[in-house]
């Protein structure tokens, strides 16, 4: 398998759902959101926090596409090595 399964995720406000509007310190252990206004004290730990729920679906996504993958080239694999060996 070649595939990258990289991923970038858009945390999103858990206020008003912006996923651009994010300002932070330098070491981001705080972050506002410029929409809404909302602080978050716990940084950017606190955002990805309230952001599992999108970040495990997008992990079950990427589960899911792997899987398929896989079969599809075992099966292939499997077609391969039985095309070369006919009786």
């Amino acid at each position: 398998m070649d595939k990258d399964y990289n991923r970038n995720i858009k945390l999103r406000c858990a206020v008003c759902g912006d996923d651009t509007s994010f300002e932070f310190n330098e070491d981001k252990s705080y972050v506002k959101c410029t929409r809404c206004g909302r602080e978050y004290f716990g940084g950017y730990n606190e955002v990805v926090e309230l952001n599992q729920e999108l970040i495990d679906q997008e992990l079950e996504d990427v589960k899911r596409e792997v899987v398929a993958d896989l079969k599809r080239d075992f099966n292939k694999s499997l077609k391969d090595v039985f095309k070369g060996n006919k009786l």
